[in-house]
């Protein structure tokens, strides 16, 4: 996958050993569980001093990132395991547009205290395209599985 900018999209690097995978751990001061119910179309809200390393391990969804008034639209999924990295300052948004909640690790990095309005709800400058998310996630290259 590619670069938005400042966030990186990658998938993480395996080792194999018989049929057990090993994934590269994602360095982190703090990390956190965080579960997107099904059909959430949450707002966006930015983030001060903090970086997400975004790591699906169940189900899949959408985040959304704002960036010079558009829109982007990056899939994840359990099936590829693939690290987003959002850095401070970037307006993001999650969007589970499953039936099924989606559970993912969020392997945190500090950069100073939390900001006090972290976490808060933005407005979002216009409508999501929930069409150009569905799009998104019927675009991700799943592997063959065995």
């Amino acid at each position: 996958m590619g670069l938005i900018r400042q966030v990186e999209v990658r998938r993480l690097n395996a080792m194999k050993s018989g049929r057990v995978e090993f994934f590269t751990p994602q360095t982190s001061q703090e990390t956190m569980m965080v579960r997107v119910e099904a059909g959430a179309i949450e707002p966006l809200f930015v983030h001060h001093f903090q970086t997400d390393q975004l790591l699906v391990v169940r189900g899949e969804f959408v985040i959304v990132i704002l960036q010079n008034r558009q829109y982007f639209y990056i899939p994840l999924s359990e099936k590829i395991p693939t690290v987003i990295t959002i850095p401070p300052g970037v307006p993001h948004s999650a969007l589970n547009l499953s039936d099924e909640p989606c559970l993912i690790v969020n392997a945190v990095l500090r950069h100073g205290d939390p900001h006090e309005r972290d976490y808060r709800p933005l407005k979002p400058p216009f409508p999501y395209d929930l069409v150009a998310a569905k799009q998104a996630l019927e675009t991700l290259d799943y592997p063959l599985t065995a």
